[in-house]
């Protein structure tokens, strides 16, 4: 019988209030919050805030809880441009859409940081059954500059090294999903796809915990998804939002692993599905799969939520908890 999951992709938008509290702050700058040197009184803005996430993920009926990644202002590049051999560059557009980072301008050793971890120690304190969110090596590798490494190979090797070493220093978590966009947006190259591929392996042997690969903004090229299918994880994530076509035909041709993440309600449009709607989309991926006996789904978001009003985040969070009941009330 197979297991249903329901979590997110994690990097939240921040509560309403917290954003106003944050701007009040004097002297507050908006990049100031990520540079790991907050002071006591932005520190305690993101640990309420915290809390308060955690809580809307636990009354939704989420069975994993993410931190939230509220201070993540650069949205996927944030492991680099809090590190201290990483100076931030100038504003670049983050993938096709209206949302901007920090360029992490690489110009020393990627060493052991341990921001995330920290982050992880509190979200632990909070709730059970938490779930780790990192970028994976190759969407990281791809969002950043490389002024030291000189190398395209070692410098994706490099950032994998770091992320496990991060990984590494966690504290004891249920899963991990390592967030791979860049694999759809910019697809590596020829070798490149092989690599990128050791990269994610690289990161998921650093864990105990079952590791998640979350493709999204589309789907894998088909070599792309047979390369990270050589990966030693545990799920790889379909954006069933923006191509579902064109995921199911990866899974039809390739196979897939023997759980998957399933992208069903939509990160970037405030129109909220029902649960009714999502637990039918379940039943389509499951009916147009020739596996349909899959050990667990795990049920989320297609893209991180940030993008979304904070109550339409609230709303979504309740549809996935709501729709992975559902579905076991049919079983």
């Amino acid at each position: 019988m197979t297991e249903r999951i329901a979590t997110t992709t994690g990097l939240f938008p921040l509560p309403d209030w917290a954003k106003d509290d944050l701007s009040d702050l004097k002297g507050h700058q908006k990049h100031d919050l990520i540079s790991g040197d907050e002071g006591p009184e932005v520190t305690a803005v993101y640990d309420d805030a915290r809390s308060e996430v955690v809580a809307v993920q636990q009354d939704a009926g989420l069975d994993r809880i993410v931190e939230g990644q509220l201070r993540w202002d650069d949205m996927l590049a944030h492991p680099l441009t809090v590190h201290d051999s990483v100076e931030t560059g100038g504003i670049v557009r983050y993938y096709d859409n209206n949302n901007f980072y920090r360029d992490p301008v690489v110009v020393d050793e990627l060493d052991f940081d341990g921001d995330v971890a920290a982050e992880l120690e509190s979200a632990a304190e909070l709730a059970d059954d938490v779930q780790a969110v990192l970028p994976g090596p190759y969407s990281l590798a791809d969002l950043a500059t490389d002024e030291y490494y000189g190398d395209d190979e070692e410098f994706l090797a490099a950032v994998a090294e770091f992320l496990a070493g991060e990984v590494e220093a966690f504290p004891s978590v249920e899963t991990l999903f390592l967030l791979e966009p860049s694999l759809v947006v910019s697809p590596p190259e020829d070798g490149e796809d092989a690599r990128a591929s050791e990269a994610i392996d690289a990161v998921a042997n650093a864990t105990d915990a079952d590791v998640v690969v979350q493709p999204y903004f589309g789907s894998l090229t088909e070599k792309v998804h047979a390369h990270v299918l050589d990966a030693d994880i545990d799920a790889l994530g379909y954006d069933l939002v923006t191509d579902h076509e064109g995921c199911l035909s990866n899974i039809n041709e390739f196979g897939t692993t023997d759980s998957v993440s399933l992208g069903l309600v939509d990160g970037q449009n405030t129109l909220v599905e029902s649960a009714e709607t999502v637990a039918e989309r379940v039943d389509w991926f499951e009916e147009n799969t020739p596996v349909n006996e899959f050990e667990t789904e795990y049920l989320t978001t297609n893209t991180e939520p940030f993008y979304l009003p904070y109550s339409k985040f609230e709303e979504k969070a309740a549809v996935l908890g709501e729709a992975a009941r559902l579905e076991e009330v049919e079983i």
